[in-house]
């Protein structure tokens, strides 16, 4: 069976960017939530520092959208050469 490049590739895009971008608002409405998340995060994603506000979630969700897409096609390449 093969998987979908482009399927896996737009899903754990979706998927990863929305769980930065949640955690990123729920950390600006109550600050002590997901910090230790967030900074792991930030010390990934150049640009991005955590509860700095609405456009620091916005570079982040951004750079995990790209991250994760990329990282998704990868996987699902890989997969379908060895299956």
């Amino acid at each position: 069976m093969k998987l979908s490049v482009k399927g896996i590739a737009i899903s754990s895009a979706l998927i990863w960017s929305l769980a930065i971008f949640l955690v990123g608002i729920a950390n600006i409405i109550m600050p002590p939530y997901g910090n230790a998340f967030l900074e792991v995060v930030s010390s990934i994603y150049p640009g991005y520092q955590a509860g700095t506000g609405a456009g620091s979630v916005i570079i982040g969700t951004l750079y995990a959208t790209v991250d994760a897409g990329i990282g998704g096609a990868v996987f699902a390449w890989i997969y379908n050469y060895f299956a």
